[in-house]
């Protein structure tokens, strides 16, 4: 089977499945397709002259899983161990996490002292919720908001504070919306298999990937990171992909070439691009799922109208550097519940996880403000009118508010990440479903991959191209 295959989207999805194709001597061709100048999607880093890296989009990596294992055994094959960045459990990044209630900051429980004692915000010991939840039912619905599932089984004050805040920072999203069996499946496993969160923690909550780790992902093991990064940024992961794949004799990588319309034809697919039209045996879609419908044929409009119920959020990320050590807190930064501030989702302190990528002369503070969301067009407008200037000062002020900092920033960065993190409402799995089904029944050459379906986290990413990768040649990648 000496196929030619079109992944189309050059994030760190559509990079990594062609990183698995170009494995397969069952691949003859793979032509990478982005519509952009540069590849890396969200997984974007300035680095300064003077040394000082900041993030734009995500930044610690976890280590834990199948998923987390794959990641770092990708990273070891790329020849990036040694620009590994580690934060271990013990780090003061790992254990102190933040909530900002009623215009406090206050500690996220940890450790024993914190789940047997009363900690505010909170009115009662995290132990009390933990226990009670032994002995709640099984929910009988296919799906729940994640803010009913955990009101349900750990009380309404823990899914109000906690949980809203938690969605807010990895969502950008409403867990009055958000799927618990899309967006938490250990969670949901671990009801459906155990009855309960705390038995599917203690005894597991269902099978997964078998990923053996290779001596990156066992060190990352052995020394107990809790997140992880690299030297010159996050970005360098994309970078070193398309290295990869560039020297790679079978593999094509077309930038900015937009894709325009896909068209069936008698071996596969003739893609339309700006430039030209491409063939190819097979696709594997690792665009945003509205891209995607957007480009389908008129026969194909069933399959384009379940791409369209999808939903994004934009998120506005403002990067802060001050002078001198800022912090009145130490930690990995802080969340705020929607109940707060609707606009305002959070601040991580990034000079506390990684301060090898402050600059190297002076003290300095490098903060990230994380804006908008589901909230976005409520607090902020249109993202096609709103200012920088709006969004800087709205971030400047939180900081000053929420942390006490007088002083003015020294270095400024706003990006605007438009539609960049799709939202798993309610039933969100089954029309996923759905669409799969009906790409088997028609028999498309179409395999579908990216955060629009399976995970929006970067581990996740990247493995929804191993696995599309994986169903068309088959396993052992």
């Amino acid at each position: 089977m000496q196929k030619t295959v079109a992944v189309l989207g050059g994030g760190i999805g559509g990079l990594s499945a062609c990183y698995y194709l170009s494995k397969s001597p069952q691949v003859a061709k793979v032509v990478l397709v982005e519509g952009g100048g540069r590849v890396g999607g969200w997984l974007s880093s300035t680095r300064r002259g003077d040394g000082a890296v900041f993030e734009h989009g995500p930044r610690g990596i976890r280590p834990a899983g199948a998923v987390g294992r794959n990641t770092l055994n990708m990273v070891e094959d790329l020849g990036l161990e040694n620009e590994v960045l580690p934060v271990t459990y013990d780090h003061v990044a790992s254990k102190n996490r933040y909530l900002y209630v009623k215009g406090k900051l206050h500690k996220m429980p940890s450790g024993l002292s914190g789940v047997v004692k009363t900690v505010p915000p909170f009115s009662r010991p995290l132990l009390q919720s933990v226990a009670m939840e032994l002995l709640v039912k099984r929910g009988k619905e296919e799906d729940e908001s994640v803010h009913s599932f955990v009101s349900r089984r750990l009380g309404a004050e823990l899914a109000d504070i906690a949980i809203d805040s938690l969605c807010r920072g990895v969502f950008a999203g409403d867990c009055r919306k958000l799927s618990v069996r899309s967006c938490f499946p250990p969670l949901y496993n671990a009801e459906q298999h155990r009855g309960s969160i705390v038995l599917g923690m203690l005894l597991g909550s269902g099978p997964s990937p078998a990923v053996p780790p290779g001596s990156l992902a066992q060190r990352a093991s052995s020394e107990s990171w809790a997140q992880w990064s690299l030297k010159r940024g996050v970005e360098s992961l994309p970078e070193a992909l398309q290295d990869w794949l560039t020297q790679n004799v079978q593999v094509q990588v077309h930038r900015n070439s937009p894709l325009k319309q896909l068209h069936p034809s008698s071996s596969g697919w003739e893609i339309q691009l700006e430039e030209g039209t491409i063939s190819a045996d097979h696709v594997i879609a690792a665009v945003p799922a509205a891209a995607l419908a957007s480009a389908l044929p008129l026969p194909l409009q069933p399959l384009a109208e379940m791409l369209r119920h999808g939903s994004t959020v934009t998120v506005a990320v403002v990067n802060l550097e001050y002078e001198g050590s800022v912090l009145p807190v130490t930690g990995f930064g802080h969340l705020v519940p929607s109940s707060e501030n609707r606009g305002l989702l959070g601040v991580v302190y990034d000079s506390v996880p990684f301060p090898q990528h402050n600059r190297p002369t002076g003290t300095t503070t490098r903060l990230t403000v994380m804006m908008g969301g589901a909230w976005f067009q409520e607090v902020f407008g249109s993202p096609e009118e709103v200012t920088e200037e709006c969004l800087l000062a709205t971030a400047t002020q939180a900081v000053h508010t929420h942390l006490g900092v007088t002083a003015a920033p020294i270095w400024t960065w706003v990006a605007l990440q438009k539609d960049c993190i799709p939202q798993y409402h309610l039933g969100h799995r089954s029309r996923v479903d759905k669409m799969r089904k009906y790409i088997k029944e028609k028999t498309l050459p179409l395999t579908l991959a990216g955060s629009s379906y399976d995970g929006v986290s970067v581990n996740d990413v990247i493995f929804s191209g191993r696995t599309a990768a994986e169903e068309l040649v088959g396993g052992g990648l």
